[in-house]
């Protein structure tokens, strides 16, 4: 049981920084145009 007060604060510190990178991954326009890179690669295009 005393073991649960390590791990229930422990796992919620771990979910808000998860959310907290995934926010910031969103916010930074990481996640637009997914796409476009696998097509500039396909696309023979010198230049």
């Amino acid at each position: 049981m005393d073991i649960l007060y390590l791990l229930v604060p422990l796992s919620l510190l771990v979910v808000f920084a998860i959310g907290a990178v995934f926010w910031w991954a969103i916010s930074h326009r990481q996640f637009d145009e997914l796409d476009q890179e696998g097509q500039r690669i396909v696309d023979d295009v010198d230049g």
